[in-house]
């Protein structure tokens, strides 16, 4: 079996991982993070997203954070849109503070579609038409987030046709790269491969990414039955950090300390630090008052104390 010889990671936790945190994490210590990540080799970093701070109080400081980062080349920095009012405030700042990337979303799962954002799948991807094409004429790349790809907490089981429904849907708006996202970890090996196969229909492999969350222990055994489609684009958080404020009793998103191990010990190069990453992962989890959420950080930390 012929496996990807190198991954690129994208970390979400600046913006996945702590927009459900209860308590405030100043803009410092979010700019700190993304400076740490950066510098133990992240090539791409999910930043912050422009959405109501009446929804997400913790990203209220979105510019805040976009102005204070410092850009390395090289590095995509992204940042959710959910709509033009987002989109428009994440481009009110000068050119060179502007996101490289913005993100969209939507649910392969009608009734987390109409608990999420009251509206059907279709209906959604409808409403991010003219955020997609805003983005596209101004230059900035558009991904688009697939969530609850194999389970959902309202509807069960999602079937791979519903995947692929969304993926064309996506596709037809503008969308150029997907992330095939196991929203509440219920997804193991077969049906995580199912759901990448649904978005192969319509997405080159080059232009998918896996996004398991971690909550049945599976996130790192979904990622290796996406390495075996040619996957090589994933998304992990620092510490573990993240969750869905939607889909109740889901845990964080898998850590990118364990899916880097992971992928060392396989041989497949990411072009990052362990040791530099776990630093940032320590950094963030301590400004939370807790241990990192990562076997590997406490693991290879332990190793470090002797």
């Amino acid at each position: 079996m012929k496996l990807p010889t190198k991954v690129s990671l994208v970390d979400v936790g600046p913006r996945d991982g702590l927009q459900n945190e209860k308590q405030p994490v100043s803009a410092e210590v979010k700019i700190g993070l993304v400076h740490r990540l950066q510098d133990a080799g992240l090539k791409e970093i999910e930043v912050t997203s422009f959405v109501s701070p009446k929804w997400v109080p913790q990203m209220a400081d979105n510019a805040e954070v976009m102005h204070g980062i410092r850009r390395k080349p090289g590095v995509r920095y992204s940042v959710l849109t959910p709509n033009m009012k987002g989109f428009e405030a994440a481009i009110a700042a000068p050119r060179e503070e502007w996101p490289d990337e913005i993100v969209v979303f939507g649910a392969a799962s009608e009734a987390f579609s109409q608990k999420n954002i009251n509206c059907s799948i279709a209906e959604s991807i409808e409403r991010f038409a003219p955020v997609v094409a805003a983005a596209l004429e101004k230059g900035i790349q558009v991904r688009g987030a697939m969530s609850c790809t194999v389970g959902c907490p309202y509807e069960g089981e999602i079937a791979p046709a519903k995947v692929g429904y969304l993926a064309q849907l996506m596709k037809g708006i503008g969308v150029q790269r997907v992330d095939v996202a196991d929203t509440i970890g219920v997804g193991t090996p077969r049906k995580v491969q199912a759901a990448m196969e649904a978005t192969l229909a319509h997405f080159d492999v080059d232009a998918i990414s896996g996004h398991f969350h971690d909550t049945y222990g599976q996130a790192l055994v979904n990622t290796l039955a996406a390495l075996e489609l040619g996957v090589w684009n994933f998304q992990s958080s620092s510490a573990g950090l993240g969750g869905c404020p939607y889909a109740k009793g889901a845990t964080g998103n898998v850590a990118t300390e364990d899916v880097v191990y992971m992928l060392h010990g396989m041989g497949i190069e990411t072009g990052i630090d362990l040791d530099r990453l776990i630093d940032a992962g320590v950094y963030i989890s301590e400004a939370l008052g807790r241990e990192p959420n990562s076997r590997a950080s406490k693991a290879i930390r332990t190793k470090r104390a002797g």
